[in-house]
C-alpha cells in the first residue's frame, strides 16, 4: 500500500470531492481525513459585502471627524 496526499471538501451530504483526480488509480482505496479545526465555522465568516459596509462606515467617520484618540480608548482598558 502507499501513500497519496491529496485535499478537498466534504458536502452537506458527507461525500469527499477531491480538488484534483488521483492519477494512476483506479479502485478502492483507504482514506484518513484529517479536519482542519483552525477553519471558522461558516456563521462566523463575513461577507465581502459587510466588510465593505464596515470600511465605508469608518471610512466616513475618519474623515468627518468622529473618531476617539487611541490615548482615550487606552486610558478605559483595565490593564496591570
Amino acid at each position: 500500500m502507499r501513500a497519496v496526499k491529496a485535499t478537498g471538501h466534504v458536502d452537506e451530504r458527507g461525500q469527499i470531492h477531491l480538488d484534483q483526480p488521483l492519477a494512476d488509480v483506479n479502485g478502492r482505496v483507504e482514506v484518513i481525513v484529517l479536519i482542519d479545526e483552525t477553519e471558522p465555522e461558516p456563521d462566523l465568516l463575513v461577507s465581502k459585502e459587510e466588510i465593505l459596509a464596515n470600511f465605508r462606515q469608518a471610512w466616513h467617520e475618519a474623515m468627518t471627524g468622529q473618531t476617539v484618540p487611541v490615548s482615550q480608548i487606552w486610558d478605559g482598558i483595565e490593564h496591570d
